[in-house]
């Protein structure tokens, strides 16, 4: 079964989603980002989500960790719980 690592951050609106994978693109460092702004109780440790397979997270996480190009921010994507930049870190 597949695994991954991720991480992510967490906010309200698609804006505020799209400002931060801006100021990560141009230098911010990722965990300081999700410390600063991740309304996820991960945020305080960078956004770490730890290790997880399919099924454990929501849908439209799910598709992207398990789909898409490792070592790259990808968002904004929508949740019921708002609007996450995601960054998966290994995927095996």
């Amino acid at each position: 079964m597949a695994r991954a690592k991720a991480r992510h951050i967490l906010v309200e609106t698609k804006e505020a989603c799209e400002q931060l994978k801006e100021d990560i693109a141009n230098g911010a460092a990722f965990e300081e980002v999700a410390k600063q702004h991740s309304k996820c109780p991960s945020g305080q440790s960078g956004g770490a989500l730890g290790e997880f397979g399919p099924g454990q997270m929501v849908a439209e996480f799910d598709a992207v960790v398990f789909n898409e190009d490792v070592g790259v921010v990808h968002g904004p994507i929508q949740t019921q719980f708002g609007y996450h930049l995601v960054e998966i870190t290994e995927r095996s």
